[in-house]
């Protein structure tokens, strides 16, 4: 739903995709995607990692290209990543992005080495398209990363980052469970996670979770570096965001689909000499349905007729 909202710049009452299985609207003239309305502009438009379409997973909804992976493949050749990795010499591995079930949230280092774990092969994938794409056209790339999404599995030395016994504890007022809904309970117990807190698991499990991030800042940094070397990061909108939070044991509880703070609160950033104030932190309330608006008057066009409900975070910020 996150997802659907980001690309069409609309709510969820707007869309008719309000959880993970809904469809999303097909892509119209009328209904457009960001991406589908820069590709018409004459950009170049490639996705990178986890997308999260539905109902068809490798759906192009305006890119140009993709390279696949994280979206729930049903047959393993209908993912890049995977196929990949066993061209690598990694077919043995059986849950890529760590064992779910009841070790859904047991922190678990990686099964493969860092240069070929999921994050850093989206980070290559968007850097082999940087260096690939029409220079005679400008480009929008979205690279966007499973993680960090239990389970939580830092690749080695990634995994010792942080020291478990320093993490803070989970936010836990006395009233705890007033703060409670029906959906909290449903994911606690299909998470395995209702028969009691540990602390020192609480522990663990925020330290492999700041591990994983750092990874993919790491790589975020290896884009970024390509751009700055190519000479086109002071001419690129960089926007960083994400679908939402993980709640790691507040209020006792563990996933998302809540609006508490720890679940809904998410980064968003965004960078663009001349766009936007360098440093600057903006208090006002801000959303994944600003994304569309905001790639759009960078690049100096219309959204037409389709029904927006963001706004550009360049006037946000002004």
């Amino acid at each position: 739903p996150a997802r659907c909202s980001l690309i069409f710049g609309q709510y969820a009452h707007k869309t008719d995709c309000y959880e993970n299985g809904f469809a999303m609207p097909e892509t119209t003239a009328e209904r457009p995607t960001f991406m589908s309305l820069l590709s018409e502009a004459g950009y170049q438009a490639h996705g990178v990692g986890k997308m999260h379409f539905t109902p068809d997973g490798r759906a192009l909804r305006g890119f140009e290209s993709r390279d696949y992976t994280g979206d729930g493949a049903v047959r393993k050749e209908d993912d890049d990543y995977v196929t990949w990795l066993q061209a690598q010499g990694f077919g043995h591995i059986h849950d890529q992005n760590g064992v779910k079930g009841e070790m859904y949230y047991i922190p678990q280092p990686a099964q493969m080495p860092a240069w070929a774990q999921a994050s850093h092969w989206v980070a290559d994938r968007s850097i082999e398209f940087l260096k690939n794409r029409d220079r005679s056209r400008p480009f929008f790339l979205w690279s966007s990363y499973q993680d960090p999404h239990p389970p939580f599995t830092p690749p080695v030395p990634w995994n010792q980052l942080y020291r478990a016994p320093s993490m803070p504890l989970p936010k836990r007022p006395p009233d705890l469970e007033n703060f409670w809904i029906h959906v909290n309970r449903v994911q606690n117990r299909y998470k395995y996670r209702d028969a009691g807190i540990d602390d020192n698991l609480m522990r663990t499990l925020k330290a492999y979770y700041y591990g994983i991030v750092s990874f993919i800042d790491y790589n975020v940094g290896r884009i970024l570096a390509h751009l700055e070397q190519s000479g086109e990061l002071e001419d690129t909108l960089i926007v960083w965001s994400s679908d939402h939070g993980e709640y790691l044991g507040d209020y006792n509880c563990f996933g998302k689909r809540t609006f508490l703070r720890s679940a809904a609160h998410v980064p968003l950033i965004a960078r663009y000499p001349g766009r936007f104030p360098q440093g600057a932190r903006i208090d006002a309330p801000a959303s994944l349905v600003d994304i569309m608006p905001t790639f759009l008057a960078a690049a100096g066009i219309e959204p037409g007729s389709a029904n927006l409900d963001g706004v550009d975070l360049a006037t946000l910020a002004d």
